[in-house]
């Protein structure tokens, strides 16, 4: 039977266990993914998705770059997860989670589904090193996010406490400088890099609000003085979200596109990364379950 990338992807799905581990066990038993499954429990691969479903919404931004003077512009942020606080601080995942930043960099995966695949350097997968330390700690533990960036152009990266990563690349500039810009983008969290990039139906949106915000008096204005006050709201708004339009966090009395003049230099991209955004975190009651675990409730 051909095994199929479908196949394997569904295979995946079920047990939690690697690609190439999900298309061999495929392979083993005839394409039948019911008799995959057994087999790979049997191996003692699909362990950790027993904890699969928890929630991981903690845990650390690593971040491995290159030597610039040797490599160019390489850098790589990955978001790993853990269930709690105390296990995103503990010895053994701090050193799972540097050591998959450092595979990310060297293999040069393009996703987190490629990364999971590479080879680790004790043995095996990277995944099956997840695995591996899953079963070892005993929380759901997910490689989840990285990005790239792989130019010839100035990188600069900052990781602030673990929790946030970011990684920009300018077209000249200093390495000194496109760091203070990453350190910029950590603290201000800009949501675009200009206001070019914003999109059109944003635009119109803060538009619409603007209208709606101005007062019975200034309605009563001319229509090129309406125009101004209205466009001066959008300009403020679109300013406040976008990297070149803020203060700059290093000098506030310059925007970061007047720093980036002075400097010579021009963002291209930028990536933000922050532990568990996007992730609906599970609301606990510890009293009750204290309460329960007494058998007072």
């Amino acid at each position: 039977m051909e095994i199929t990338a479908q196949l394997v992807k569904q295979l995946r799905a079920r047990s939690g266990v690697g690609m190439m581990e999900c298309k061999k066990a495929l392979t083993q038993n005839n394409g039948d993914i019911e008799v995959a499954i057994e087999w790979l429990r049997k191996q003692g691969l699909a362990k950790a998705d027993k904890k699969a479903d928890r929630v991981a919404a903690e845990g650390r931004i690593v971040l491995a770059q290159s030597d610039e003077n040797r490599d160019g512009g390489k850098a790589v942020l990955v978001e790993i997860n853990c269930e709690t606080d105390f296990v995103g601080k503990d010895e053994s995942f701090l050193a799972f989670a540097n050591d998959v930043a450092k595979v990310a960099l060297a293999s040069g995966a393009p996703d987190v589904q490629e990364l999971l695949d590479m080879a680790w350097p004790g043995g095996g997968s990277v995944d099956l090193a997840r695995q591996a330390l899953v079963a070892t700690i005993g929380e759901n533990i997910q490689v989840r996010r990285m990005v790239r960036v792989d130019s010839a152009n100035t990188v600069g990266a900052y990781v602030h406490g673990g929790r946030i990563g970011v990684l920009v690349e300018l077209k000249g500039g200093s390495a000194e400088f496109a760091r203070n810009v990453a350190m910029h983008v950590a603290a201000m969290n800009p949501s675009y890099v200009s206001a070019a990039h914003v999109p059109a139906e944003i635009v119109a949106k803060e538009r619409e609000i603007a209208l709606a915000q101005i007062s019975e008096k200034d309605k009563a204005k001319p229509a090129e003085i309406l125009e101004k006050i209205t466009s001066g709201k959008v300009n403020k708004v679109i300013s406040e979200m976008t990297l070149t339009g803020q203060p700059f966090v290093l000098d506030t009395n310059m925007t970061v596109k007047a720093a980036l003049k002075k400097e010579g230099a021009q963002v291209l991209t930028m990536y933000r990364l922050a532990v568990g955004e996007g992730i609906e975190k599970k609301e606990e009651d510890f009293h009750a379950e204290v309460m329960k675990q007494a058998g007072l409730a």
